[in-house]
Protein backbone atom coordinates (compact mmCIF):
# COMPACT_ATOMS: atom_id res chain seq x y z
CA UNK A 1 0.00 0.00 0.00
CA UNK A 2 0.89 3.51 -0.98
CA UNK A 3 2.39 5.75 2.16
CA UNK A 4 1.49 9.08 0.20
CA UNK A 5 -2.26 9.96 1.31
CA UNK A 6 -4.65 13.22 0.02
CA UNK A 7 -4.98 15.40 3.16
CA UNK A 8 -8.85 16.18 4.19
CA UNK A 9 -10.15 19.62 2.87
CA UNK A 10 -9.90 20.64 7.01
CA UNK A 11 -6.32 19.78 7.79
CA UNK A 12 -5.32 21.66 3.98
CA UNK A 13 -6.98 24.76 4.99
CA UNK A 14 -5.50 24.42 8.95
CA UNK A 15 -1.97 24.13 6.38
CA UNK A 16 -2.95 27.06 4.63
CA UNK A 17 -3.97 29.29 7.82
CA UNK A 18 -0.26 29.17 9.02
CA UNK A 19 1.00 31.50 6.06
CA UNK A 20 -2.05 33.18 5.23
CA UNK A 21 -2.93 34.13 9.38
CA UNK A 22 -0.14 34.00 11.59
CA UNK A 23 -2.20 36.02 14.44
CA UNK A 24 -5.09 38.57 14.67
CA UNK A 25 -3.19 41.12 12.28
CA UNK A 26 -2.88 39.21 9.66
CA UNK A 27 -6.75 38.51 10.09
CA UNK A 28 -7.81 42.01 9.97
CA UNK A 29 -5.68 42.88 6.92
CA UNK A 30 -7.33 39.98 5.26
CA UNK A 31 -10.89 41.30 6.40
CA UNK A 32 -9.81 45.19 5.44
CA UNK A 33 -8.71 44.06 2.35
CA UNK A 34 -11.56 42.20 1.00
CA UNK A 35 -13.55 45.58 2.25
CA UNK A 36 -11.49 47.80 0.13
CA UNK A 37 -12.11 45.83 -2.49
CA UNK A 38 -15.95 45.77 -2.20
CA UNK A 39 -15.78 49.45 -2.81
CA UNK A 40 -16.53 50.26 0.91
CA UNK A 41 -16.47 53.98 2.22
CA UNK A 42 -16.67 53.21 6.08
CA UNK A 43 -14.70 50.49 7.52
CA UNK A 44 -15.48 49.87 11.29
CA UNK A 45 -13.12 47.30 13.10
CA UNK A 46 -13.73 45.96 16.99
CA UNK A 47 -11.76 44.50 19.41
CA UNK A 48 -11.78 42.52 22.46
CA UNK A 49 -8.57 41.56 24.33
CA UNK A 50 -6.44 42.92 21.21
CA UNK A 51 -8.54 40.36 18.71
CA UNK A 52 -7.65 37.53 20.55
CA UNK A 53 -10.82 37.09 22.47
CA UNK A 54 -12.79 38.58 19.66
CA UNK A 55 -12.75 40.88 16.46
CA UNK A 56 -14.94 41.88 14.15
CA UNK A 57 -15.06 43.82 10.55
CA UNK A 58 -18.15 45.74 9.24
CA UNK A 59 -17.89 47.40 6.10
CA UNK A 60 -20.49 49.58 3.78
CA UNK A 61 -19.43 47.50 0.40
CA UNK A 62 -21.43 45.77 -2.33
CA UNK A 63 -22.16 42.37 0.16
CA UNK A 64 -23.11 39.38 -0.93
CA UNK A 65 -25.93 37.50 -2.22
CA UNK A 66 -27.12 34.12 -0.44
CA UNK A 67 -24.86 32.04 -2.98
CA UNK A 68 -21.88 34.04 -2.51
CA UNK A 69 -21.89 34.37 1.07
CA UNK A 70 -21.31 30.17 1.05
CA UNK A 71 -18.93 30.08 -1.71
CA UNK A 72 -16.82 32.63 -0.14
CA UNK A 73 -15.64 29.80 2.20
CA UNK A 74 -14.62 27.33 -0.26
CA UNK A 75 -10.88 27.34 -1.05
CA UNK A 76 -9.29 29.43 -3.74
CA UNK A 77 -13.20 30.61 -4.26
CA UNK A 78 -12.76 34.36 -5.30
CA UNK A 79 -14.30 37.20 -7.60
CA UNK A 80 -11.33 39.10 -8.64
CA UNK A 81 -9.42 36.82 -10.78
CA UNK A 82 -10.88 34.46 -13.45
CA UNK A 83 -7.95 32.81 -15.43
CA UNK A 84 -4.32 32.51 -15.13
CA UNK A 85 -4.37 34.90 -17.45
CA UNK A 86 -5.24 37.46 -15.21
CA UNK A 87 -2.54 37.07 -12.90
CA UNK A 88 -0.24 39.02 -15.26
CA UNK A 89 -2.44 42.40 -14.17
CA UNK A 90 -4.06 42.11 -10.38
CA UNK A 91 -5.95 45.66 -10.02
CA UNK A 92 -7.49 44.29 -6.59
CA UNK A 93 -5.91 43.51 -2.79
CA UNK A 94 -7.14 40.13 -2.33
CA UNK A 95 -6.92 37.32 -5.29
CA UNK A 96 -6.15 34.17 -3.93
CA UNK A 97 -9.32 33.24 -2.46
CA UNK A 98 -7.77 31.43 0.59
CA UNK A 99 -8.00 34.15 3.27
CA UNK A 100 -11.84 33.20 4.42
CA UNK A 101 -11.23 29.04 3.94
CA UNK A 102 -8.47 29.98 6.59
CA UNK A 103 -9.25 32.20 8.95
CA UNK A 104 -12.82 29.71 9.50
CA UNK A 105 -10.66 26.74 9.53
CA UNK A 106 -8.66 27.91 12.81
CA UNK A 107 -11.76 29.95 14.37
CA UNK A 108 -15.41 30.50 14.57
CA UNK A 109 -16.92 32.88 12.05
CA UNK A 110 -20.10 34.56 11.79
CA UNK A 111 -20.74 36.42 8.55
CA UNK A 112 -23.60 38.69 8.28
CA UNK A 113 -23.89 40.44 4.65
CA UNK A 114 -26.32 41.92 2.34
CA UNK A 115 -26.61 43.25 -1.58
CA UNK A 116 -28.72 45.55 -0.85
CA UNK A 117 -31.55 42.68 -1.98
CA UNK A 118 -31.16 40.18 0.20
CA UNK A 119 -29.20 39.48 3.57
CA UNK A 120 -27.49 36.25 4.25
CA UNK A 121 -26.15 34.91 7.70
CA UNK A 122 -23.46 32.21 7.83
CA UNK A 123 -21.96 30.64 10.76
CA UNK A 124 -18.63 28.66 10.42
CA UNK A 125 -17.17 26.95 13.78
CA UNK A 126 -13.17 25.48 12.93
CA UNK A 127 -14.07 24.85 9.35
CA UNK A 128 -17.60 22.87 9.87
CA UNK A 129 -20.55 25.09 8.45
CA UNK A 130 -22.98 25.28 11.82
CA UNK A 131 -26.04 27.45 10.03
CA UNK A 132 -26.55 29.79 6.75
CA UNK A 133 -29.58 31.60 5.99
CA UNK A 134 -31.03 35.18 5.65
CA UNK A 135 -31.04 37.36 7.83
CA UNK A 136 -32.13 40.82 7.75
CA UNK A 137 -29.27 43.21 7.89
CA UNK A 138 -27.79 46.42 5.43
CA UNK A 139 -26.06 46.40 2.51
CA UNK A 140 -22.48 45.37 3.61
CA UNK A 141 -20.92 42.75 5.53
CA UNK A 142 -19.99 42.54 8.90
CA UNK A 143 -17.39 39.35 9.38
CA UNK A 144 -16.89 38.48 13.40
CA UNK A 145 -14.14 35.83 14.47
CA UNK A 146 -13.99 34.40 17.82
CA UNK A 147 -11.80 32.08 19.61
CA UNK A 148 -8.46 32.55 17.24
CA UNK A 149 -6.25 29.54 17.81
CA UNK A 150 -8.23 27.85 20.87
CA UNK A 151 -7.91 24.33 18.55
CA UNK A 152 -4.82 25.07 17.63
CA UNK A 153 -2.43 25.54 20.97
CA UNK A 154 0.50 25.19 19.21
CA UNK A 155 0.03 28.78 17.28
CA UNK A 156 -2.41 30.35 20.35
CA UNK A 157 1.10 30.29 22.11
CA UNK A 158 3.35 31.85 20.16
CA UNK A 159 0.63 35.04 20.29
CA UNK A 160 1.74 37.46 23.10
CA UNK A 161 0.00 39.78 25.86
CA UNK A 162 -3.30 41.29 23.72
CA UNK A 163 -1.88 45.04 24.15
CA UNK A 164 0.97 43.84 21.64
CA UNK A 165 -1.83 42.20 19.47
CA UNK A 166 -3.55 45.43 19.67
CA UNK A 167 -0.73 47.48 18.66
CA UNK A 168 -0.10 45.75 15.33
CA UNK A 169 -3.67 45.23 14.40
CA UNK A 170 -3.67 49.48 15.01
CA UNK A 171 -0.60 49.82 13.19
CA UNK A 172 -1.71 47.56 10.11
CA UNK A 173 -4.57 50.28 10.19
CA UNK A 174 -2.50 53.24 10.33
CA UNK A 175 -1.46 52.05 6.97
CA UNK A 176 -4.63 51.37 5.55
CA UNK A 177 -5.73 54.67 6.29
CA UNK A 178 -2.94 56.60 4.72
CA UNK A 179 -2.92 54.17 1.43
CA UNK A 180 -6.36 55.05 1.04
CA UNK A 181 -7.56 58.23 2.76
CA UNK A 182 -10.91 58.51 0.96
CA UNK A 183 -11.49 55.52 3.13
CA UNK A 184 -13.36 56.16 6.57
CA UNK A 185 -11.92 53.95 9.02
CA UNK A 186 -12.94 53.73 12.96
CA UNK A 187 -10.79 51.54 15.35
CA UNK A 188 -12.95 50.22 18.71
CA UNK A 189 -10.82 48.96 21.40
CA UNK A 190 -12.51 47.37 24.31
CA UNK A 191 -15.05 49.68 24.05
CA UNK A 192 -13.15 52.65 23.41
CA UNK A 193 -12.22 54.92 20.34
CA UNK A 194 -8.66 54.14 19.59
CA UNK A 195 -8.67 55.78 16.19
CA UNK A 196 -11.05 57.38 13.30
CA UNK A 197 -10.20 59.06 9.97
CA UNK A 198 -13.20 60.99 8.21
CA UNK A 199 -12.40 59.78 4.70
CA UNK A 200 -12.60 62.82 2.72
CA UNK A 201 -9.66 62.12 1.12
CA UNK A 202 -6.92 64.19 2.70
CA UNK A 203 -3.81 61.91 3.01
CA UNK A 204 -2.03 65.10 4.98
CA UNK A 205 -5.46 64.81 7.38
CA UNK A 206 -4.36 61.44 7.99
CA UNK A 207 -1.08 61.94 8.54
CA UNK A 208 -2.50 64.69 11.60
CA UNK A 209 -4.49 61.97 12.66
CA UNK A 210 -1.80 59.42 13.26
CA UNK A 211 1.33 61.15 13.45
CA UNK A 212 -0.13 64.69 14.91
CA UNK A 213 0.17 68.69 14.44
CA UNK A 214 3.95 68.88 14.12
CA UNK A 215 4.23 66.30 11.72
CA UNK A 216 1.50 67.08 9.34
CA UNK A 217 2.99 70.96 9.45
CA UNK A 218 6.47 69.56 8.39
CA UNK A 219 4.98 67.27 5.68
CA UNK A 220 6.21 68.87 1.95
CA UNK A 221 4.05 67.42 -0.51
CA UNK A 222 5.67 65.54 -3.29
CA UNK A 223 4.71 64.65 -6.96
CA UNK A 224 7.17 62.87 -9.23
CA UNK A 225 6.53 60.83 -12.44
CA UNK A 226 8.42 58.98 -15.75
CA UNK A 227 7.57 56.53 -18.04
CA UNK A 228 6.12 53.83 -16.00
CA UNK A 229 5.42 55.49 -12.42
CA UNK A 230 3.99 58.23 -10.66
CA UNK A 231 4.66 59.07 -7.03
CA UNK A 232 2.57 61.12 -4.93
CA UNK A 233 2.72 61.33 -0.99
CA UNK A 234 4.84 63.39 1.61
CA UNK A 235 8.13 64.06 2.82
CA UNK A 236 8.39 65.31 6.74
CA UNK A 237 11.32 67.67 6.74
CA UNK A 238 14.48 66.05 8.57
CA UNK A 239 14.67 67.87 11.17
CA UNK A 240 12.01 65.35 12.33
CA UNK A 241 13.15 61.82 12.63
CA UNK A 242 12.81 58.35 14.15
CA UNK A 243 15.20 55.59 15.92
CA UNK A 244 13.27 53.14 13.34
CA UNK A 245 11.91 52.36 9.85
CA UNK A 246 8.65 51.98 11.14
CA UNK A 247 7.74 55.44 9.97
CA UNK A 248 8.49 54.83 6.21
CA UNK A 249 5.42 53.75 3.98
CA UNK A 250 5.84 53.19 0.73
CA UNK A 251 2.47 51.69 -0.99
CA UNK A 252 2.30 50.11 -4.31
CA UNK A 253 -0.75 50.64 -5.74
CA UNK A 254 -2.51 51.17 -2.45
CA UNK A 255 -1.27 48.28 -1.23
CA UNK A 256 1.24 47.51 1.80
CA UNK A 257 4.12 45.93 0.82
CA UNK A 258 7.82 45.09 2.75
CA UNK A 259 10.04 46.24 0.16
CA UNK A 260 13.92 46.90 1.30
CA UNK A 261 15.42 48.32 -1.60
CA UNK A 262 12.77 50.97 -1.95
CA UNK A 263 13.25 51.73 1.91
CA UNK A 264 16.75 51.88 1.15
CA UNK A 265 16.28 54.30 -2.09
CA UNK A 266 14.29 56.41 0.37
CA UNK A 267 17.15 56.40 3.03
CA UNK A 268 19.71 57.02 0.24
CA UNK A 269 17.61 60.67 -0.51
CA UNK A 270 17.69 61.75 3.16
CA UNK A 271 21.37 60.64 3.73
CA UNK A 272 23.32 64.26 2.92
CA UNK A 273 20.49 65.68 5.77
CA UNK A 274 19.87 62.92 8.70
CA UNK A 275 21.92 61.86 11.31
CA UNK A 276 22.87 57.68 10.10
CA UNK A 277 21.21 55.94 12.92
CA UNK A 278 18.20 57.78 12.42
CA UNK A 279 15.08 57.69 9.98
CA UNK A 280 12.21 59.96 8.06
CA UNK A 281 9.10 59.76 7.88
CA UNK A 282 7.88 59.28 4.54
CA UNK A 283 4.63 58.29 3.10
CA UNK A 284 4.67 57.44 -0.55
CA UNK A 285 1.97 55.65 -2.57
CA UNK A 286 3.43 54.98 -5.86
CA UNK A 287 0.88 53.84 -8.87
CA UNK A 288 2.10 51.69 -12.06
CA UNK A 289 0.76 49.56 -14.60
CA UNK A 290 -0.08 46.48 -12.45
CA UNK A 291 1.81 44.10 -15.52
CA UNK A 292 5.15 45.71 -13.41
CA UNK A 293 3.97 44.65 -9.79
CA UNK A 294 3.91 41.03 -9.65
CA UNK A 295 2.38 40.10 -6.17
CA UNK A 296 2.24 36.55 -6.02
CA UNK A 297 4.42 35.67 -4.14
CA UNK A 298 3.73 34.66 -0.76
CA UNK A 299 0.12 34.20 0.66
CA UNK A 300 0.48 37.07 2.92
CA UNK A 301 0.70 39.44 -0.41
CA UNK A 302 3.59 41.24 1.76
CA UNK A 303 6.61 40.65 -0.72
CA UNK A 304 6.09 41.59 -4.17
CA UNK A 305 8.42 41.94 -6.91
CA UNK A 306 8.66 44.63 -9.66
CA UNK A 307 9.96 44.55 -12.99
CA UNK A 308 11.86 47.91 -13.55
CA UNK A 309 12.60 48.05 -9.87
CA UNK A 310 16.58 49.69 -10.26
CA UNK A 311 14.29 52.31 -12.10
CA UNK A 312 12.39 53.11 -9.27
CA UNK A 313 15.06 53.27 -6.92
CA UNK A 314 16.89 55.88 -8.96
CA UNK A 315 13.91 57.87 -9.08
CA UNK A 316 12.69 57.87 -5.40
CA UNK A 317 16.46 58.84 -4.37
CA UNK A 318 17.18 61.74 -7.25
CA UNK A 319 13.69 62.96 -6.92
CA UNK A 320 14.12 63.11 -2.68
CA UNK A 321 17.32 64.60 -2.69
CA UNK A 322 16.30 67.60 -5.27
CA UNK A 323 13.06 67.95 -3.00
CA UNK A 324 14.93 67.97 0.63
CA UNK A 325 17.35 70.14 -1.41
CA UNK A 326 15.39 73.01 -2.45
CA UNK A 327 12.70 72.79 0.82
CA UNK A 328 13.61 75.13 3.71
CA UNK A 329 14.37 72.25 6.47
CA UNK A 330 14.86 74.22 9.59
CA UNK A 331 11.73 74.27 11.81
CA UNK A 332 10.14 77.38 12.33
CA UNK A 333 10.79 77.29 16.08
CA UNK A 334 14.80 77.42 15.15
CA UNK A 335 14.42 81.10 13.63
CA UNK A 336 15.26 82.73 17.25
CA UNK A 337 18.45 80.61 17.63
CA UNK A 338 18.09 81.92 21.26
CA UNK A 339 21.90 80.53 21.92
CA UNK A 340 23.40 81.75 18.72
CA UNK A 341 24.99 84.88 20.51
CA UNK A 342 27.03 81.86 22.62
CA UNK A 343 28.89 80.93 19.91
CA UNK A 344 31.36 82.25 17.15
CA UNK A 345 31.11 80.69 13.75
CA UNK A 346 34.42 79.41 12.37
CA UNK A 347 35.77 79.14 8.85
CA UNK A 348 38.21 76.61 7.45
CA UNK A 349 41.78 78.68 7.59
CA UNK A 350 43.27 77.20 4.59
CA UNK A 351 45.98 79.75 5.43
CA UNK A 352 47.33 77.84 7.99
CA UNK A 353 47.41 74.89 6.30
CA UNK A 354 50.32 76.52 3.98
CA UNK A 355 53.85 77.51 4.98
CA UNK A 356 53.68 80.96 6.23
CA UNK A 357 57.04 83.59 6.09
CA UNK A 358 55.32 85.52 8.43
CA UNK A 359 56.57 85.26 12.04
CA UNK A 360 53.10 85.64 14.04
CA UNK A 361 51.11 82.86 15.04
CA UNK A 362 48.70 81.40 13.13
CA UNK A 363 45.22 82.97 13.86
CA UNK A 364 44.00 79.23 14.85
CA UNK A 365 46.82 78.86 17.61
CA UNK A 366 46.07 82.04 19.36
CA UNK A 367 42.71 81.36 20.00
CA UNK A 368 43.60 77.69 21.70
CA UNK A 369 43.49 76.91 25.54
CA UNK A 370 46.98 76.88 26.77
CA UNK A 371 48.60 73.60 27.59
CA UNK A 372 49.34 72.89 30.77
CA UNK A 373 53.10 71.78 29.91
CA UNK A 374 55.48 71.53 26.76
CA UNK A 375 55.56 68.41 24.72
CA UNK A 376 58.85 66.79 26.23
CA UNK A 377 62.08 66.14 23.63
CA UNK A 378 62.68 63.01 22.40
CA UNK A 379 65.47 62.51 24.87
CA UNK A 380 63.89 63.10 27.97
CA UNK A 381 62.08 61.26 30.36
CA UNK A 382 57.95 60.98 29.91
CA UNK A 383 56.07 62.51 32.30
CA UNK A 384 53.82 60.42 34.57
CA UNK A 385 50.67 59.85 32.44
CA UNK A 386 46.82 58.20 32.68
CA UNK A 387 46.39 55.44 30.58
CA UNK A 388 42.59 56.72 29.18
CA UNK A 389 44.76 59.96 27.51
CA UNK A 390 47.64 57.76 26.42
CA UNK A 391 45.73 55.45 24.23
CA UNK A 392 43.97 58.58 22.21
CA UNK A 393 46.28 60.38 19.94
CA UNK A 394 47.56 63.74 20.53
CA UNK A 395 45.70 66.25 18.34
CA UNK A 396 45.84 69.94 17.24
CA UNK A 397 42.16 71.19 15.95
CA UNK A 398 42.74 73.05 12.21
CA UNK A 399 39.26 74.03 11.59
CA UNK A 400 36.01 72.05 10.18
CA UNK A 401 35.15 70.57 7.25
CA UNK A 402 31.20 70.89 5.80
CA UNK A 403 30.01 71.96 9.18
CA UNK A 404 29.98 68.06 10.37
CA UNK A 405 33.71 67.12 11.12
CA UNK A 406 36.73 68.25 12.91
CA UNK A 407 39.67 68.27 11.47
CA UNK A 408 42.82 67.64 13.91
CA UNK A 409 46.68 67.31 13.14
CA UNK A 410 48.11 64.38 14.63
CA UNK A 411 51.37 62.77 14.59
CA UNK A 412 49.97 59.51 12.24
CA UNK A 413 48.52 62.59 9.61
CA UNK A 414 45.52 64.13 9.63
CA UNK A 415 42.40 62.52 12.23
CA UNK A 416 38.91 63.14 10.84
CA UNK A 417 36.47 63.15 13.68
CA UNK A 418 33.06 62.64 13.08
CA UNK A 419 31.35 65.48 15.71
CA UNK A 420 28.05 64.24 16.53
CA UNK A 421 29.32 60.95 16.78
CA UNK A 422 32.07 61.89 19.03
CA UNK A 423 29.97 63.54 21.14
CA UNK A 424 27.31 60.91 21.05
CA UNK A 425 29.77 58.85 22.90
CA UNK A 426 31.13 61.52 25.37
CA UNK A 427 27.79 61.98 26.12
CA UNK A 428 26.94 57.99 26.55
CA UNK A 429 29.07 57.61 29.31
CA UNK A 430 28.33 60.63 31.10
CA UNK A 431 24.68 59.35 31.44
CA UNK A 432 26.08 55.98 32.13
CA UNK A 433 27.03 57.47 35.30
CA UNK A 434 24.85 60.35 35.90
CA UNK A 435 21.41 57.67 35.82
CA UNK A 436 22.46 56.23 38.99
CA UNK A 437 22.29 59.53 40.54
CA UNK A 438 18.67 61.04 41.33
CA UNK A 439 18.60 63.77 38.78
CA UNK A 440 17.08 67.66 39.48
CA UNK A 441 13.22 67.68 37.83
CA UNK A 442 11.96 71.00 36.54
CA UNK A 443 8.39 71.62 36.18
CA UNK A 444 7.46 72.25 33.00
CA UNK A 445 5.79 75.93 31.72
CA UNK A 446 3.65 74.03 29.31
CA UNK A 447 3.39 70.18 29.48
CA UNK A 448 4.98 68.79 26.82
CA UNK A 449 2.18 66.77 24.33
CA UNK A 450 2.84 63.67 22.97
CA UNK A 451 0.88 61.53 19.81
CA UNK A 452 1.51 57.59 21.28
CA UNK A 453 -1.56 55.67 19.74
CA UNK A 454 -4.31 54.23 21.92
CA UNK A 455 -1.98 51.42 23.02
CA UNK A 456 0.69 52.88 24.20
CA UNK A 457 -1.94 54.91 26.49
CA UNK A 458 -3.13 51.74 27.62
CA UNK A 459 0.22 50.46 28.32
CA UNK A 460 1.09 53.79 30.78
CA UNK A 461 2.00 51.74 33.78
CA UNK A 462 4.24 49.61 31.95
CA UNK A 463 6.27 52.52 30.17
CA UNK A 464 6.30 54.56 33.66
CA UNK A 465 8.60 51.55 34.90
CA UNK A 466 10.76 51.23 31.78
CA UNK A 467 11.37 55.06 32.49
CA UNK A 468 11.37 55.06 36.14
CA UNK A 469 15.25 55.01 36.52
CA UNK A 470 15.21 58.91 34.68
CA UNK A 471 12.17 60.17 37.03
CA UNK A 472 10.28 60.87 34.27
CA UNK A 473 6.22 60.11 34.29
CA UNK A 474 4.14 59.65 31.02
CA UNK A 475 0.24 60.58 32.36
CA UNK A 476 -2.95 60.18 29.67
CA UNK A 477 -4.16 62.73 28.24
CA UNK A 478 -7.13 61.81 26.17
CA UNK A 479 -7.83 58.60 24.17
CA UNK A 480 -4.16 58.32 22.29
CA UNK A 481 -2.00 61.17 23.71
CA UNK A 482 0.15 61.38 26.50
CA UNK A 483 1.95 64.76 28.31
CA UNK A 484 5.24 64.52 30.57
CA UNK A 485 4.78 68.12 32.81
CA UNK A 486 8.69 67.68 34.27
CA UNK A 487 11.76 66.44 32.95
CA UNK A 488 15.75 66.12 34.54
CA UNK A 489 17.35 69.55 34.33
CA UNK A 490 19.76 68.30 32.00
CA UNK A 491 17.34 67.36 29.35
CA UNK A 492 16.49 70.94 28.26
CA UNK A 493 20.30 70.61 26.99
CA UNK A 494 18.24 68.56 24.31
CA UNK A 495 15.41 68.35 22.40
CA UNK A 496 12.87 66.93 25.00
CA UNK A 497 9.89 66.41 22.65
CA UNK A 498 12.13 64.57 20.37
CA UNK A 499 13.95 62.54 23.06
CA UNK A 500 11.11 61.59 24.86
CA UNK A 501 9.01 60.38 20.89
CA UNK A 502 12.57 58.08 20.82
CA UNK A 503 11.60 56.68 24.28
CA UNK A 504 8.26 55.80 23.36
CA UNK A 505 9.26 54.51 19.73
CA UNK A 506 12.07 52.31 21.57
CA UNK A 507 9.83 50.56 23.86
CA UNK A 508 6.86 50.13 21.63
CA UNK A 509 9.69 48.18 18.72
CA UNK A 510 10.25 46.08 22.19
CA UNK A 511 6.44 45.25 22.95
CA UNK A 512 7.57 43.64 25.43
CA UNK A 513 9.41 44.32 28.95
CA UNK A 514 12.78 43.42 27.93
CA UNK A 515 14.05 45.75 30.64
CA UNK A 516 17.84 45.31 29.80
CA UNK A 517 17.66 46.03 26.00
CA UNK A 518 15.58 48.78 26.64
CA UNK A 519 18.05 50.23 28.67
CA UNK A 520 20.92 50.56 26.19
CA UNK A 521 18.76 51.76 23.35
CA UNK A 522 17.16 54.44 26.00
CA UNK A 523 20.59 55.78 27.21
CA UNK A 524 22.33 55.87 23.38
CA UNK A 525 18.75 57.41 22.42
CA UNK A 526 19.60 60.57 25.24
CA UNK A 527 23.03 60.84 24.12
CA UNK A 528 22.20 60.98 20.74
CA UNK A 529 20.09 64.03 21.86
CA UNK A 530 22.29 66.05 23.47
CA UNK A 531 24.97 66.00 20.79
CA UNK A 532 25.90 68.27 18.48
CA UNK A 533 24.38 67.59 15.15
CA UNK A 534 25.79 68.11 11.59
CA UNK A 535 25.02 70.94 9.67
CA UNK A 536 26.60 73.20 12.71
CA UNK A 537 28.81 75.36 12.55
CA UNK A 538 31.86 74.96 15.62
CA UNK A 539 34.25 77.56 17.07
CA UNK A 540 37.56 76.49 17.88
CA UNK A 541 36.82 76.97 22.02
CA UNK A 542 34.37 74.05 21.20
CA UNK A 543 35.93 71.81 18.53
CA UNK A 544 38.97 71.52 21.06
CA UNK A 545 36.63 70.75 23.62
CA UNK A 546 34.87 68.16 21.78
CA UNK A 547 38.36 66.48 21.36
CA UNK A 548 39.73 66.64 24.82
CA UNK A 549 36.35 65.23 26.18
CA UNK A 550 36.55 61.77 23.74
CA UNK A 551 39.92 61.42 25.06
CA UNK A 552 38.66 61.20 28.33
CA UNK A 553 36.23 58.22 27.36
CA UNK A 554 36.28 54.97 28.25
CA UNK A 555 36.61 53.85 24.67
CA UNK A 556 36.99 56.85 22.48
CA UNK A 557 37.08 55.34 19.00
CA UNK A 558 33.35 54.17 18.68
CA UNK A 559 29.73 55.64 19.28
CA UNK A 560 27.25 53.78 21.23
CA UNK A 561 26.07 52.33 17.75
CA UNK A 562 29.15 51.15 16.85
CA UNK A 563 29.89 54.14 14.22
CA UNK A 564 33.85 54.81 14.26
CA UNK A 565 33.99 58.29 16.00
CA UNK A 566 37.41 59.39 13.62
CA UNK A 567 39.36 58.26 10.96
CA UNK A 568 43.28 59.11 10.33
CA UNK A 569 44.60 59.34 7.07
CA UNK A 570 48.51 58.76 7.52
CA UNK A 571 51.30 59.87 6.02
CA UNK A 572 51.36 56.72 4.21
CA UNK A 573 48.64 56.72 3.01
CA UNK A 574 48.75 60.72 1.55
CA UNK A 575 51.98 60.62 -0.08
CA UNK A 576 50.20 57.32 -2.01
CA UNK A 577 48.01 59.81 -3.27
CA UNK A 578 50.28 62.30 -4.21
CA UNK A 579 52.56 60.69 -5.96
CA UNK A 580 53.13 61.01 -9.42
Amino acid sequence: MGKILKLDAQTANMIAAGEVVERPMGVVKELVENAIDASAKRITVTLTEGGIQKLSVLDDGIGMDSSDALTAFQRHATSKIHNADDLWSIHTLGFRGEALPSIASVSKVTMHTSDGTEGTAVQIEYGKIISAGPYACNQGTEITVEGLFYQTPARLKHLRSAAYEGSLIQDVLYRFAMSHPEISFLLITDGKEAFRTSGQGSLLEAIYQIYGRQTAESAVPVHYEDYDYTIDGYLVKPFLTRVSRNYMHVFLNGRMVHTYHLYKAVQDGYEDFIVKGRYPIVILNIQMDPQLLDVNVHPSKWEVRLSKEKQLEYLLKDQIRNTLKNTVLAPAAEIQKPKQEYYQPIQMDTDALMPQKKEEPRQTQNILPPKKEEIPAVHEPMPEYTPSIQKFPDMQVIGQLHEKFILCACEAGLAVIDQHAAQERVHYEQLQESLNKTPIMSDCLIPITLKAGSDMVRRIDEINEAVSDMHIVFEPFGADTLIVRSIPMWMHETEEQTLLQDLLDNFAQEKENRYAKLEKKKIATMACHRSIRFNRSLSMTEMNEVVAQLSRCENPYHCPHGRPTFVILDEKTLTKEFLR
